[in-house]
């Protein structure tokens, strides 16, 4: 391996070891930030580049609190932790070469996910001493996306000379539940982007294969309900209670008959329900987590509002009050060709085999309020697929990547980058 690629696994398994969840990315972002102001990059951090009013589904400030200082004792770097301790973790480093050109901006995200890694032997995190220390693990590849983040910062700096124009990485917290991306959009970090590529690794695309546009990503709204009833004796007095448990059972059954529409692809899910406190309890409380998807931001529209009319029919029918939180939120967007093209064309450069577009359907992602602000500036955006070999498929306790792969997504970017600002 060369230098560069040793430093990819380095950074990677390193934050695949010390994994953290969406808005306390803590000990990542401030070593990130330090990386990157070494190289030379202008640094902007937490509120600087975050609206905090659309921060969704943020943990709460004991949450935090704690997990600072978590992410103090394993190894954050004292300098920016301040700047990211109430949970504002995003990043934009900004590389002007000082020269005419365009502006382009990459984003990765760095956030991980609520399982517990796999323990079995053959798992090669486990095997290779990387394992997730936490109860939470990188299921999705965001690690590999942070260091190639990382790795292309680096191959900047190094060769700086190739570029024109203002080259901008954004480090994204909390993609998981799409909560992150709409607060740095709403703090203006593309408003003068003229190019926007987001990344991702995996996502059913083979090693040595690229995808240059992927357009199948569905609108989504994710959804956090809680009914507030009245408890009571179930066998004294049953009367008096109002069964908030009872309200939310009709609910999921009533949601998973929401009719889908004939305009495209819609889904509905009831991820959670908690409810009661003992068996001879009127549950006064029940809470659900919900989310609806759709094809496009209007159909995805549809599904919410019918979903939210459903609660409050279940809340009415059974004489509870009920509250609704959006609490993530991503919508549809297509890549601009005239980006998808020539990061094809890099790609192939690269040695690997490209498409220029896949219109299959893979979940939901808020880099679409990227991709959509840039565009509507008159900007173009795409959001691309690096492939690797998986272990098993995202969001499963035995995730991981081929890491001959992050070189390959470092130098494919890096190439359009040169590409993009000498046309």
């Amino acid at each position: 391996m060369n230098t560069l690629e040793n430093k990819l696994v380095e950074w990677r398994r390193d934050f695949h070891r010390y994994p953290e969840l969406g808005f306390l990315e803590m000990r990542t972002s401030t070593l990130v930030a330090s990386e990157l102001e070494r190289l030379g990059f202008v640094i902007q951090i937490g509120r600087e580049v975050m609206s905090a009013e659309h921060c969704l589904g943020k943990p709460s400030e004991t949450e935090t609190k704690a997990h600072m200082e978590w992410a103090r004792e394993n190894g954050a770097a004292e300098k920016y932790l301040d700047e990211v301790s109430e949970g504002y973790t995003g990043i934009v480093a900004t590389w002007d070469t000082g020269r005419p050109g365009p502006t382009l901006a990459y984003r990765v995200d760095m956030d991980a996910l609520p399982i517990y890694e796999s323990t079995e032997e053959s798992h090669v995190p486990l095997r290779k001493d990387f394992r997730s220390v936490n109860t939470e693990m990188h299921a999705c590849g965001h690690d590999a996306h942070t260091s190639i983040g990382l790795g292309l910062a680096t191959m900047i700096a190094e060769n700086a000379e190739q570029l024109n124009g203002k080259i901008k990485l954004i480090f994204q917290p909390a993609e998981e539940g799409a909560r992150g991306a709409i607060s740095m959009v709403r703090a203006g970090v593309v408003d003068d982007v003229d190019y926007f590529i987001a990344t991702h690794i995996g996502i059913g695309v083979p090693q040595n294969h690229f995808v240059a546009s992927n357009n199948g990503f569905l609108a989504t709204s994710k959804i956090d309900v809680t009914f507030k009833g009245i408890s009571s004796h179930a066998g004294g007095k049953p009367e008096e209670g109002k069964n908030a448990m009872l309200a939310a059972a009709n609910a999921v059954i009533n949601l998973s008959a929401v009719p889908r529409h004939s305009g495209g692809m819609t889904r509905i899910n009831v991820g959670e329900l908690h409810a009661g406190s003992g068996r001879n309890v009127i549950a006064d409380e029940a809470v659900l987590k919900v989310e609806t998807r759709g094809e496009t931001s209007e159909l995805n529209t549809y599904m919410k509002e019918y979903a939210e009319s459903v609660i409050r029919g279940a809340a009415q029918m059974h004489q509870v009050g009920c509250g609704i939180e959006l609490v993530g939120e991503g919508i549809s967007a297509k890549g601009s060709p005239e980006v998808a093209e020539p990061l094809h064309e890099c790609a192939e450069k690269t040695g690997l085999t490209s498409q220029v577009q896949s219109d299959e359907a893979a979940g939901s992602e808020d880099a679409t309020f990227f991709m959509d602000a840039v565009q509507k500036q008159g900007g173009y955006a795409t959001y691309c697929v690096l492939g690797t070999d998986l272990a098993a498929g995202h969001h499963n306790e035995k995730f991981d990547v081929n890491e001959k792969s992050l070189l390959q997504g470092v130098e494919t970017l890096f190439k359009s980058a040169v590409k993009l600002t000498n046309e």
